[in-house]
């Protein structure tokens, strides 16, 4: 969706000193004022607003209604006069408070005055970023996800900005795809609560959301980006459908379509998908955005002969509002004018246009001040609640002897890399010209937190924080060596994440791995912090160090939390959101997968298996460990057997048997052992995060509804079935405990 980027003159980035500016004039004390909190109107609130839409749009002449249904960007092509003749219902990154009130000014010099809906990408924070998704998601805390929606959302709101262009909520397997790091990983049962609590969280903090990417995206075959996706109805069901029902049920305004193509349609003119499910039988009652030129790109996919046919087959596919292509605004008249395109159609989609604008409370909202921006930018608070979410991000995949944390015989530390040692986190919106915050160094938070009796040193060891090219490795080296411990950050950084970063090889780049070579060829105990957007291939070197902690781009706070967790001020409590594989060419790898008629028993060549590398992953989903030792035991279901329109209800036991205070994530899986068609060997069902002092112990409960555990077949129709489930429970997705229950009665088939 930044595309845009490539486009945007230096003349309209934002000053480098506009976020120092503003935030030296914020008085220490100064409280933020509470943004709006965006939800649906219903009743009668509801129904005035139907009729002051029919009152407006009995006044809109028809370049007035195109008009609202163009988004531009902020760019060379973009005229704020465009505004002032009605020509635009949005705009889009436009970040800095004084060009948001020109905007906006320009918009109420219209002949009707209706006001923009003003965007960004959001994603992750404004000022004060958070961990990327996929590091919310690593939580598995939903009030910590939906708390880094919050903030991001208050603090562009505080700059101007009412719509975001999250939360993405595309399903993925695939570590390759580089847009991994706004979603919420592989597990179905995990992304469609995390998609509900973004959305609660954008819209308390006053942003209105746009669901994407209307569907399939994270299918892209190969992990490239905008490739074509195949998608059984029975998987898009059960798998992709399930965030985008969350995000709807928790309000979201608008929904956007995605640059691919599903099974040889363009979501973009696949009226199926858009007008018949998602308008017609999920009802909803927003507007539906392209994303970014999706409507010209038609004619790439050929499914589009021209500019007119791209625009015809995207609108009465149900596309209300298109994304920068310019083509609605070049075409879209004509074609009703001459009866291609019905009126009806158009009225229907300006209405939903500005029936989100009205439930957004646009038309009613007093002028923007840009004066009170800085109230709302890099509070403490936000900083605080930052630090929170990124504690709770980071994932201790490896701790060999207990290396973490420091112990006392460590007086010195050496630090390398140049993601340590450097003052930025490249963030992937960062190219819109956003304000934000500096994160500290890793080597000066080490510093702090150890203080006088602990050395710490440190030498970057590659030629930039980008570490793609070697640097002084020798001296590197020579720090390291004069240390007790070393600590090598490495990963992903620069141009490397986000949209359009697929990855054929998720190994460590060439330099990095030579440099982690040399450092443990020193013989002192090294402890890797994985520095990433995605899963990477761990397998040269994971034996080899004595710990490993993951932490995925956890913002403007997060090496002051990597350092909390090496002193050991915090106990890390993160679980992994994806499945770590042992090679790249196990991706697409996901431990939900079905079961094979020759599973891996015997280990050899005629079972599912590999020749040269294990069928196993090198960590599981759910994994991650903890400075605390717990032990969970004592699996008990309330009952043998249920009716199939009842619970499976039980509890387990989790004691804290080591260690300081700490968190632990139970899982509890599901698998249907007999069915009408294979089901997956598990599935995460429901998990709990559970906080428990040294000694303590307490039981864990679980209720399932026998009703959430059916699955579609390959007509859509929904199925629960009777017969034996079992139900695991665990700390990760190779759960060991085990009961069986019987559920019983005749099987509901639900039609759609």
């Amino acid at each position: 969706m930044n595309s845009f980027l490539r486009r945007v003159p230096a003349t309209l980035a934002l000053a480098p000193l506009a976020l120092a500016v503003l935030l030296s004039a914020t008085p220490a004390a100064a409280q933020p004022a509470q943004p709006p909190h965006l939800a649906w109107k219903t009743g009668e609130e509801a129904q005035r607003i139907e009729q002051r839409i029919d009152e407006l749009l009995a006044r809109m002449t028809l370049a007035e209604k195109v008009g609202q249904l163009n988004l531009w960007g902020r760019g060379d092509e973009f005229r704020m006069e465009w505004l002032r003749e009605g020509r635009t219902g949005a705009v889009m990154n436009f970040t800095e408070p004084a060009h948001i009130r020109e905007v906006q000014q320009h918009a109420a010099r219209s002949r009707l005055g209706i006001p923009p809906i003003i965007a960004l990408d959001a994603i992750n924070g404004f000022a004060t970023y958070f961990p990327q998704p996929i590091g919310q998601a690593a939580t598995f805390n939903l009030r910590l996800v939906e708390l880094a929606s919050y903030w991001s959302a208050r603090e562009a709101r505080a700059a101007g900005i009412n719509w975001t262009f999250a939360p993405m909520i595309d399903m993925t397997r695939d570590a390759r795809w580089g847009r991994v790091m706004e979603g919420a990983g592989e597990d179905v049962h995990l992304a469609t609560l995390i998609a509900a609590a973004r959305v609660t969280g954008y819209h308390r903090g006053g942003l209105a959301t746009s669901a994407k990417h209307f569907i399939g995206y994270g299918e892209a075959e190969g992990g490239r980006d905008y490739n074509s996706v195949w998608i059984p109805v029975s998987k898009l069901w059960d798998y992709h459908m399930p965030p985008f029902q969350a995000a709807l049920a928790a309000g979201t305004f608008t929904v956007m379509t995605s640059l691919s193509a599903m099974n040889g349609v363009a979501s973009t003119a696949d009226r199926g998908l858009v007008t018949e499910i998602l308008k017609g039988r999920f009802g909803f009652r927003g507007f539906v955005v392209s994303d970014f030129e999706s409507v010209r790109e038609l004619l790439n996919h050929g499914t589009a002969a021209d500019g007119p046919d791209a625009v015809r087959r995207a609108f009465m596919a149900g596309v209300d509002m298109d994304m920068m292509s310019g083509l609605y605004d070049a075409h879209l008249a004509d074609l009703v004018r001459s009866g291609t395109v019905p009126a009806a159609r158009l009225d229907d989609a300006v209405r939903r246009v500005l029936r989100v604008k009205m439930h957004m409370g646009l038309f009613d909202e007093a002028p923007y001040d840009p004066a009170l921006a800085r109230r709302d930018l890099a509070t403490p608070q936000s900083r605080a609640d930052s630090l929170a979410v990124a504690r709770e991000s980071i994932v201790l995949l490896r701790n060999e002897g207990d290396a973490l944390p420091v112990k006392p015989s460590v007086r010195s530390i050496a630090v390398i890399g140049g993601l340590a040692t450097h003052q930025e986190d490249w963030q992937y919106s960062d190219n819109a010209g956003l304000p934000r915050v500096r994160p500290d160094r890793l080597p000066d938070e080490l510093r702090r937190l150890l203080g006088a009796n602990v050395t710490v040193s440190a030498a970057p060891g590659l030629a930039t924080h980008c570490n793609l090219a070697a640097g002084d490795t020798a001296g590197a080296v020579a720090t390291a060596r004069s240390a007790d411990l070393v600590v090598v950050m490495l990963g992903e950084d620069c141009e490397q994440i986000g949209e359009g970063t697929s990855r054929a090889h998720l190994d460590l780049p060439q330099p990095q791995q030579a440099l982690l070579d040399a450092l443990i060829a020193t013989g002192k105990p090294v402890v890797v912090v994985m520095h990433t957007s995605r899963p990477f291939v761990l397998t040269r070197f994971v034996g080899r160090v004595a710990a490993i902690l993951q932490a995925f781009h956890l913002g403007t706070e997060g090496r002051t939390a990597i350092a909390e967790v090496i002193a050991g001020r915090v106990n890390p409590s993160g679980k992994l959101p994806m499945t770590f594989p042992r090679a790249t060419g196990q991706v697409p790898i996901y431990y939900d997968r079905l079961p094979t008629g020759r599973p891996r028993v015997k280990h050899f060549r005629y079972e599912t298996g590999y020749l040269d590398e294990s069928l196993e992953p090198l960590f599981p989903f759910g994994f991650g460990l903890s400075y605390s030792r717990f032990a969970l035991d004592g699996l008990r279901l309330d009952a043998p057997a249920v009716p199939i329109g009842g619970t499976i209800a039980g509890e387990v036991r989790l004691a804290h048997t080591g260690g300081p205070a700490g968190q632990e994530v139970v899982q509890f899986y599901v698998r249907q052992k007999v069915a009408s068609r294979s089901r997956p060997l598990r599935q995460l069902r429901h998990f709990e995060k559970v906080t428990l002092e040294p000694g303590a112990a307490r039981a864990v409960r679980f209720a399932l509804p026998v009703r959430s555990l059916g699955f579609h077949d390959d007509q859509g129709r929904y199925h629960v079935e009777p017969g034996e489930y079992e139900i695991y429970a665990g700390t990760d997705s190779n759960a060991t405990l085990a009961a069986t229950v019987t559920v019983t009665g005749e099987a509901i088939v639900t039609t759609p």
